[in-house]
């Protein structure tokens, strides 16, 4: 349907010895061993978006010479947001925790309600919170109770950047990139965004769910 889409990437130093052929252990390894992750976004523009563990710097692509420039240094999410992102379809399916907190969000006091913006591609959601400021849960169902993001090649890359640029990345009970892998295609509930509306969310997750 045309909506924007995007490449994640992600490096590691492989632990297996340099001139011999790559073992699974090289792929299973932590978040936090990661030396460099980012993302492009096709969109109206064409950005690279990365992190070497220095802060995050974004690149847009000028077409007309095919090269990309510097338009946006030290990208930072906001310490709260306005925006949550996540499939409402799926609402009785969540768990409880997630439940509790979308009705939060919809609430009308203080700051909120927040609004809802949910484009179904991670890395434009992630893109437009980490400008905006906001959070983009993809939570356990009833029928994926892993979710459906994959550990590896999805979630650990987004929370290097989530992090290098102020955020917070969990599973809605620990940090994503201390999650040791056991499988290359491993699935795992994904919470990330803004650090105060992470939190929160952890908080109901907790609340809600005090056996996990």
């Amino acid at each position: 349907v045309n909506v924007s889409v995007g490449t994640i990437f992600s490096i590691y130093r492989r632990v297996s010895e340099p001139g011999t052929p790559v073992v699974l252990e090289d792929f299973l390894q932590k978040g936090v061993n990661q030396i460099a992750a980012g993302y492009v976004v096709y969109g109206s523009s064409t950005m690279i978006v990365y992190t070497t563990g220095n802060g995050v710097n974004g690149f847009t692509l000028d077409p007309s010479l095919g090269t990309y420039y510097l338009s946006h240094p030290n990208m930072q999410f906001s310490r709260t947001g306005s925006i949550y992102s996540i499939n409402e379809g799926n609402y009785i399916k969540f768990p409880q925790g997630v439940k509790d907190y979308i009705k939060f969000c919809q609430r009308e006091e203080d700051d909120r309600p927040y609004t809802s913006r949910y484009i179904g591609s991670l890395v434009s959601d992630f893109h437009r919170n980490m400008i905006k400021g906001g959070i983009y849960i993809y939570p356990s169902t009833s029928q994926s109770p892993n979710g459906k993001l994959r550990l590896l090649y999805e979630c650990n890359p987004m929370a290097f950047l989530a992090e290098q640029a102020g955020g917070k990345c969990t599973n809605g009970f620990q940090r994503v990139m201390e999650i040791q892998p056991t499988e290359l295609h491993q699935r795992v509930p994904f919470f990330c965004g803004s650090y105060d509306m992470v939190e929160k969310a952890e908080e109901f997750m907790r609340n809600a769910h005090p056996e996990a």
